[in-house]
């Protein structure tokens, strides 16, 4: 596009209607301003600032420009000081570039994009300086985050305190409704009754690579109406919604919305005698056309056809005046990708950067001064006054203090008889709701339709389901229903569909109201173990985000025998080791479950909180051979190593080999032990309940952590190190590590293969981990 063409496509589209106010002309003043300042803060990062390495820093100045308009007319003309929003994250130099001319962001930060200790990639609530809603950047989840989030702050509403009012925004690109869970969000039948939820929809028809061919917008609407949504589309501006009104009009509009996406976008890097070539087409109404453009200038026909919705702040703003909080909502804004930039409409345009020349260009065009970009308006002028007043109204009251939740350590009560440790998780809740009611009051629950399979049958009668009404239930009176399903807003049990997805996206929400709101909640998210790795990424998501919960795998391993191969996790215990910001345990017995939840639960909602993932179990294990001590200090001592990391479960006063076992497979470290001692060999036996802690001791004892390592000496003090085999139901390195702790020979059983059906017995002997393959491990490993 010549220099001349792109001049007069940046400013403000002509008018061919009424003149623009002073208001209007203000904020259209700061439109540019933001579309200068955010394009400034990649060209600086990418063409000014130093950059030894040689490696493209990055940035995207397209995709920037795309949303300028919407953000432009959302924060200067509509958001309230209670609203959240959730911002795509290519469109971060956006958000800080209205942070900086609302005087949330100090100058020196705009030189430091994708710097480090500067601002962030994407959007992100506990690494940038200034406010962001929901951090952003893992496609999909952040567009879902505001639903999640409507439904937190509902239930505190209902539960422990006012939020106040306000909507949860989502400012989603086109192309990320290509993920799938996205739609999962969308269609759950829980969210069509949920208000206050607005998206939008950035609408450029654009992806990294290329024009979508078949976007098909007006699909998207349908899929969105089926779910429930309130759906507005901006697809004109003023400027082409005037020329539809005249004669050739309906004709032009036909044509603009039945072009292929491609053609379209084809235009957009046209000069004016081009556009008048293309654009009437070959069809019956084409001469309609040709007629109604010609009386057009060059200047007025280039600004029509870029006219788009989405960059018309009137437009925009009477789609914002049309949200139904009854609802959710989705404002489908159709866009230009680029929109103001030399770049604008090219189908490569994703990651391209401005040259220096083209920056010029762009300053000339917008009146800015390209070697002092970071200019704010002035006091005097219109457009800062606009600022000024955009500031005083989204001015937010401080988080309140967070409240003391006080989490007992430990119930005093000692399981008896054979159990599992799935079923220890249902008995700790309802413990907790007699002996501590006011933590347990914050205690909120979540499934995707598995609450019977795993043991929560208790905890849901006892506590109900949470709704936003009240919804009889039809089986109330019948004396065979066991599961009693009592919807109502004091529920502390949430099921949505079968999306594991959605579950972790929304305890992840429900673990951020403590720094949203002030009132911390205790989320508990579970599911099947084996799919923990479908959830892993949203839910490592919410944690890098601030959402502290606890997300509970049962049942786990090939334990779950029956199931077959491809219902039993073999990964997930080194994911719970290598999870930042996560604690992991895997109990052996229904006392650890106690001990290790309630140490999770006092974690939870507080500055320097963290998440936790317990692993479960559906084996059947004999509770005495825990060997719970009866002294109070002793007990004391063994629940410390239990959410420490581990206990010595069994000693030997000459051991010569030590059996390290973890969760449901510690029968099978006993046993063993036994029958190795009829063969004179004593055998220590450790109880590991997690791997992640003890490595991190191991760390600190190396000076590489903060952690604290006295768990260690209290497990592997070195007068007592002997040749090691280590056992668990899930991949053997995740255990490896140990040996390491005093350099002792070691064999470490699991599982490494795909698993089999059939009864437990056969199971383990096929991945041998049952007695007899740690015997002949142990027998192997002594000198």
């Amino acid at each position: 596009m010549s220099q001349s063409a792109f001049l007069d496509t940046v400013a403000a589209p002509p008018s061919l209607g009424d003149a623009v106010t002073p208001e209007q002309a203000a904020l259209e003043s700061i439109q540019q301003r933001v579309l200068w300042l955010s394009t400034s803060m990649i060209h600086h990062a990418n063409r000014v600032r130093p950059n030894p390495s040689g490696l493209q820093v990055g940035g995207h100045q397209a995709s920037c420009a795309s949303m300028v308009s919407i953000m432009t007319s959302l924060w200067f003309e509509h958001l309230r000081p209670g609203d959240r929003v959730s911002v795509k994250p290519h469109a971060s130099p956006v958000l800080h570039s209205i942070n900086y001319l609302l005087g949330e962001l100090d100058e020196k930060y705009l030189t430091t994009l994708r710097e480090f200790g500067g601002l962030q990639s994407y959007p992100s609530r506990a690494k940038d300086p200034d406010t962001v809603d929901y951090s952003t950047g893992s496609v999909g989840i952040g567009a879902t985050a505001p639903i999640w989030g409507a439904m937190a702050r509902r239930y505190v509403d209902t539960h422990v305190g006012d939020t106040g009012r306000g909507r949860q925004y989502s400012l989603v690109g086109d192309a990320e409704l290509d993920e799938g869970a996205v739609w999962e969000a969308i269609l759950d039948p829980g969210i069509a009754d949920l208000g206050g939820v607005v998206w939008i929809v950035d609408l450029n028809r654009q992806s990294l690579d290329r024009v979508v061919p078949n976007i098909a917008a007006r699909r998207l609407e349908k899929m969105f109406e089926a779910a429930g949504w309130q759906v507005i589309p901006v697809r004109f501006g003023q400027l082409l919604e005037s020329l539809f009104a005249r004669p050739g009009g309906d004709a032009l509009r036909t044509r603009i919305l039945q072009m292929p996406n491609p053609e379209y976008q084809r235009l957009l890097r046209c000069a004016a005698d081009e556009v008048r070539d293309r654009l009437p087409g070959t069809g019956s109404e084409s001469g309609k056309i040709t007629e109604l453009i010609a009386a057009l200038d060059d200047e007025t026909l280039l600004a029509a056809v870029r006219n788009l919705g989405g960059h018309d702040l009137q437009a925009l703003s009477q789609a914002y005046r049309q949200i139904d909080d009854t609802r959710p909502t989705v404002i489908i804004a159709y866009t230009i990708k680029g929109y103001g930039l030399p770049t604008q409409g090219h189908p490569q345009n994703h990651s391209a950067l401005l040259t220096v020349e083209e920056y010029r260009q762009l300053a000339a065009a917008l009146g800015t001064d390209p070697d002092r970009p970071w200019g704010r308006f002035t006091d005097d002028d219109p457009a800062g006054r606009l600022c000024a007043a955009a500031a005083r109204r989204l001015q937010r009251d401080p988080v309140p203090s967070l409240p003391d939740v006080e989490i007992p350590a430990d119930f005093g009560r000692t399981p008896k008889g054979t159990s599992t440790t799935q079923a220890a998780l249902g008995r700790s809740l309802l413990d907790l709701t007699r002996q501590s009611p006011e933590a347990a009051k914050r205690v909120v629950t979540v499934s995707p339709d598995v609450s019977s399979t795993t043991n929560l049958g208790g905890w849901v009668n006892k506590v109900g389901v949470w709704s936003p009404t009240e919804r009889h239930n039809w089986f109330a009176d019948d004396p065979e229903t066991i599961m009693h399903w009592n919807e109502r807003p004091t529920g502390q049990h949430m099921e949505l569909g079968i999306a594991e997805t959605n579950l972790v996206g929304l305890i992840g929400e429900l673990g951020a109201t403590w720094s949203r709101w002030g009132q911390p909640l205790l989320p508990i998210g579970v599911l099947y173990d084996p799919f923990v790795e479908r959830a892993l990424e949203p839910w490592s998501y919410g944690i890098y985000a601030g959402g502290q919960s606890i997300l509970v795998g049962t049942p786990s391993g090939v334990t779950l025998a029956a199931e077959g191969g491809a219902h039993q996790s073999i990964k997930t215990p080194s994911i719970g080791l290598e999870q930042p910001g996560c604690v992991s345990y895997e109990p052996a017995f229904g006392i650890d479950v106690e001990w290790t939840l309630l140490a999770s639960l006092s974690r939870l909602g507080r500055p320097d909180g963290t998440s936790a993932y317990l692993r479960l179990s559906t084996r059947p294990v004999d509770q005495s051979l825990a060997a719970v001590p009866t002294d109070p200090a002793a007990r004391e001592r063994r629940r410390r190593q239990v959410v420490a990391g581990g206990y010595p479960l069994r000693r030997s006063e000459n051991a010569q080999v030590t059996i390290v076992a973890m969760g449901a497979l510690i029968p099978e470290a006993l046993a063993a032990a036994d029958r190795l001692q009829q063969q004179g060999i004593d055998a220590d036996v450790l109880c590991i309940t997690s791997p992640g802690l003890l490595f991190e001791a191991w760390q600190a004892r190396q000076g590489r952590g903060n952690g604290e390592s006295w768990i260690l000496d209290q497990l592997f003090p070195g007068d007592r190190a002997t040749p090691m085999v280590t056992v668990l139901d899930g991949h053997p390195h995740t255990l490896a590590f140990l040996a390491g702790i005093n350099r002792v020979r070691s064999t470490n059983l699991g599982v490494s293969r795909f698993g089999q059906v059939g009864s437990l017995d056969d199971v383990y002997r096929h991945h041998g981990i049952d007695a007899d393959g740690i015997v002949s491990a142990a027998l192997d490993i002594l000198p």
